[in-house]
């Protein structure tokens, strides 16, 4: 599933940009390559796939406007050939933390009817019994 459009890229980043990035061509055409577009849109949905399934059911009903967020700077960061400037990298940074933090439980999603999966425990067990302190018992110690 998709989580980021061509038009949401554009209006984020300019169809300038768009255009400097995906038009490979020998002799360019000005033109934004729909086909690159959709390439990096997917991989950036597909490694939000992998952080997501393991805590919330795929595909997603809706898509929360931190997971488009997300979505659009991985795929901005995909276009580039080489190396991006330093707000592209950064944005990568903070996208690809957000979906640890996603991953980890730390940060929930607003989504109807999806509840993360819980996990069975972490293995600590606890006994509560009673415990008399009394003379008998503390023989030695007093």
């Amino acid at each position: 599933m998709a989580y980021t459009t061509q038009d949401k890229l554009i209006a984020r980043y300019g169809e300038s940009l768009l255009v400097e990035l995906t038009d490979r061509a020998e002799v360019p055409t000005g033109l934004i390559d729909a086909a690159t577009v959709t390439d990096a849109i997917g991989g950036a949905a597909a490694l939000i796939d992998g952080h997501l399934q393991g805590r919330y059911t795929l595909p997603l009903s809706e898509t929360p406007p931190l997971i488009e967020e997300v979505a659009e700077a991985i795929a901005i960061y995909r276009l580039h050939r080489y190396s991006p400037e330093e707000k592209i990298k950064d944005e990568y940074k903070d996208a690809l933390s957000t979906l640890g933090k996603i991953s980890d439980g730390k940060i929930r999603l607003p989504i109807q009817g999806v509840e993360p999966a819980t996990k069975p425990g972490n293995g600590v067990r606890v006994t509560d019994r009673e415990r008399p302190l009394t003379a008998a018992n503390m023989k030695g110690l007093i």
